[in-house]
């Protein structure tokens, strides 16, 4: 069987594939996010789609198999965030958005042979509380490394989740992989059991 290979170093991404049973090698894309930043115009969820699109080729031009391409976005106000750089940029991030609404919109694409074969978009509304200094004191405090991990400078699967008094969308995908679409197109393709 052809491997399945997953273009991500994401903890998060690796973390959901195995829990779920999926055989797969982690071949992490060298791309310049930045730069296909900076080039693209036009939706943020779009965006994710181009970035995780981007990841899967550039492994898949290298490497056999089914390679698994994956990316968020954050959007707020009509703007894209990044990850924050360390934890004063993810401070301001989650004072900026306490008791509003922002939406992680994702993208996953599956490469083949340096063609695309399956493309998959997710959008999650997360309507933050309107969370206290001294809520916000504590959880900077006990969130770690989690506070540059990931483009909202939380974990939902943890104590971020303690953030958010209202989310729209699949829990799978707020985690950066929405994987029941996934995991159905893999069964599709042969690549884990029906």
């Amino acid at each position: 069987m052809t491997d399945i290979v997953l273009a991500s170093g994401s903890a998060s991404r690796r973390a959901l594939l195995d829990k779920a049973g999926a055989s797969f090698l982690v071949d992490p894309a060298d791309v310049d996010e930045s730069a296909l930043k900076d080039a693209f115009k036009g939706d943020p969820a779009e965006l994710a789609l181009h970035l995780a699109e981007a990841k899967a080729l550039a492994v898949s031009r290298r490497r056999p198999g089914l390679v698994i391409g994956a990316d968020q976005v954050l959007e707020f106000d009509g703007k894209i965030f990044d990850k924050a750089k360390d934890k004063g940029e993810a401070r301001a991030r989650l004072e900026m958005l306490r008791g509003r609404t922002h939406w992680l919109k994702g993208g996953v694409a599956f490469a083949q042979d340096g063609e695309i074969v399956w493309r998959h978009q997710s959008a999650c509304r997360m309507v933050m509380r309107d969370i206290s200094d001294a809520f916000l004191d504590n959880y900077m405090e006990r969130a770690g490394e989690i506070l540059t991990k990931g483009v909202g400078a939380y974990a939902f699967e943890g104590l971020g989740a303690q953030l958010f008094e209202h989310v729209e969308g699949g829990f799978f995908a707020v985690l950066g992989l929405d994987l029941l679409p996934v995991l159905a197109e893999l069964r599709r393709r042969g690549f884990v059991a029906k």
